[in-house]
């Protein structure tokens, strides 16, 4: 049974024994994901057909084709596992709220669920749906181990008036999960399987930022990539995670962001296995207090992309040193080719460029040069979203925009010493960066 403190009634109206949908979004993936699970709770209690509906929207928030290869690869994948369970993942092209309210319309469904994001977007598609849906219709959290609004019911300070609550409810929420099995009730409405090279061309993105190789998406490939890192790093994690020149980070930002693999899963993986309680620590801290902590910034601040977003301090002295003489300025398009007089900086920028994943470490320092280097801080954050979205793989996430706000705007953080352009916001130098790991070795990873 799901734990109906992870779901959350955006209508009143009651499931009825009709056809059941779960409008999948955040979570592309068939096991370990509440949300499924409570949508075939409800199917099988009415003994229904269910069917997954994933929305493609043509274009989205600045995503380019680097992203929607990757997703929709995934949810090719996707679609073999759901028929291997006799559930058909059926594709929508156009406007998410429009298309789903016409699908549940002319399917007449009895229940529709949906899965859990604090983004604006998200949010709306959602207020647009439960305002017109003539169906019982629910979020369910299963992106985070402890749902975000059972966590805190208010944006927290930092990190550290977030930890004792997520550690009072983990004993609730990080429990095992049951396996999703097949559905016995067969959607008898006409699918097809999805021609992906068709839907692919309906995309109207920007094809400039190309797909990666070195990383291949699925709930196959994210779980190889977690057995290799607790296998091959977590060992070493509490005290080489910090350094770019090496990788002894996880890379499960992207399957987690795009739901191809649950944090609930990563942690119960992390806490069975044999690595040192130091290590295991530090890494529970970033999947699931750090992580937690960016969703609760973004579903109780909606200004969570831009300045007013910033708490009150540092809005004050961001904008008591916005004149202050500034030795570089650059312009857009040097910031996106890498064409600083920073040697780590660039370097940090090409392993963006080529990698789509930079090292979690060279991110706060690529986000502060830039605040440092643009005429305001309204325009370093809109460069620095503007680069995160368009070449992370991981863009548009609740992490990328608190780990912005941090770097660029306190957030999560505390008042630091003054100075100019920063304020009292925190610093990082290039002295700073020189003493914390091999500078050179980093930079000619990155060439």
């Amino acid at each position: 049974m799901v734990n109906v403190k992870r779901v959350e009634r955006l209508n009143k109206i009651e499931p009825a024994g009709a056809p059941v949908v779960y409008w999948m979004s955040r979570d592309q993936r068939v096991q370990d994901n509440w949300a499924l699970l409570y949508a075939r709770e409800i199917a099988m209690a009415r003994k229904q057909p269910l069917a997954v509906v994933f929305t493609l929207s043509p274009s989205f928030s600045g995503a380019t084709i680097r992203q929607y290869d990757f997703m929709l690869r995934g949810l090719e994948l996707l679609e073999e596992d759901l028929a291997k369970l006799n559930i058909p993942l059926i594709i929508l092209a156009g406007d998410p709220w429009a298309e789903i309210l016409k699908f549940t319309d002319k399917h007449k469904t009895g229940a529709v669920v949906t899965d859990f994001s604090p983004l604006k977007i998200s949010r709306k598609w959602k207020e647009a749906v439960a305002g017109n849906i003539k169906t019982s219709f629910a979020e369910v959290d299963a992106h985070n181990v402890v749902p975000c609004r059972i966590a805190s019911g208010k944006r927290e300070y930092a990190a550290r008036t977030l930890r004792p609550k997520i550690e009072r409810l983990l004993p609730e929420f990080l429990t095992a999960i049951p396996s999703m099995k097949p559905h016995p009730f067969k959607w008898n409405y006409g699918v097809k399987k999805n021609d992906w090279k068709a839907i692919s061309g309906t995309l109207r993105v920007d094809k400039k930022a190309s797909g990666v190789k070195w990383l291949k998406p699925g709930a196959k490939e994210a779980m190889k990539m977690l057995r290799k890192f607790t296998r091959e790093k977590l060992g070493v994690y509490a005290e080489r995670r910090n350094d770019p020149s090496e990788n002894f980070q996880s890379d499960l930002s992207p399957y987690l962001h795009f739901g191809h693999i649950s944090a609930q899963r990563t942690a119960i993986e992390i806490e069975k296995s044999g690595a040192n309680i130091k290590s295991k620590e530090s890494f529970m801290e970033e999947l699931v207090v750090r992580k937690e902590l960016a969703d609760n910034f973004c579903f109780y601040n909606p200004g969570y992309d831009s300045f007013s977003g910033f708490p009150e301090w540092a809005k004050k002295t961001l904008l008591k040193h916005k004149k202050d003489s500034r030795q570089y300025i650059y312009r857009d398009y040097e910031f996106e080719k890498a064409s600083t007089h920073d040697k780590i900086w660039n370097a940090a920028q090409r392993e963006l460029l080529e990698r789509g994943k930079m090292h979690g470490y060279m991110r706060m320092y690529w986000a502060k040069k830039i605040l440092e280097w643009t005429g305001s801080p309204e325009e370093a954050l809109g460069m620095a979203i503007y680069l995160n979205d368009r070449y992370e793989l991981d863009g548009r996430d609740p992490c990328g925009y608190a780990g912005i706000a941090w770097s660029i705007g306190g957030v999560h953080d505390r008042p630091w010493f003054e100075r100019p352009v920063y304020g009292y916001v925190r610093y990082m130098s290039e002295n700073g960066i020189r003493s914390k790991f091999e500078v050179e070795r980093y930079i000619s990873k990155n060439k």
